[in-house]
């Protein structure tokens, strides 16, 4: 083979590894998997309320985490527009996570169409998802056997996300007005 054919064919496979190398690791980097007990799941689900620019909407079944709701309402101040449904019966006791959020003028609603509304996702900026079985309690981050998979960058997968959160944010209720 001629020199400036080796050359050629170096630079065309340097190119190949190079582009091989960095869809990995964007791929890598793009998924986020814990589990509990322990902090990693609910480690995810802050961080994903941290990298949120504009919105984050959520839907969970049962929601008394002190620290979750404090980095929900830190988002809220930067000026990240947040809305909560949650399920009617888990979360009606007097003292929950939800009720510091509606004191602090989250939007939360209520849902009630269901024996229970058992979903566990979140959506960050319209193009990434939080999901799993994680509750945001802390029996699920202590006690419990629990997942989370948090996907960024995947609008494809979060535009179902947020088809059905509106549709649940449309059946919902208000039990205590917006400030």
């Amino acid at each position: 083979m001629n020199r400036p054919i080796q050359v050629i064919v170096t630079i065309f496979l340097l190119f190949l590894i190079f582009i091989f190398y960095l869809s990995t690791s964007v791929d890598t980097q793009d998924v986020e998997v814990g589990f509990s007990p322990g902090r990693v799941a609910k480690d995810i689900v802050l961080m994903a309320i941290k990298e949120a620019k504009t919105s984050i909407d959520i839907a969970i079944y049962s929601f008394t985490s002190k620290q979750i709701a404090l980095a929900l309402i830190k988002a809220q101040q930067k000026g990240i527009n947040i809305r909560v449904v949650v399920d009617n019966k888990s979360n009606s006791r007097k003292y929950t996570a939800v009720t510091y959020l509606t004191n602090h003028c989250v939007p939360v609603k209520f849902n009630n169409k269901y024996i229970i509304m058992h979903n566990k996702f979140m959506i960050i900026d319209s193009h990434s998802i939080e999901t799993g079985s994680f509750n945001y309690t802390k029996n699920a981050a202590s006690h419990n056997a629990e997942n989370v998979i948090y996907l960024r960058n995947r609008p494809d997968i979060t535009k179902k996300y947020t088809q059905e959160f509106n549709r649940l944010w449309n059946e919902a209720i208000y039990k205590k007005p917006i400030c």
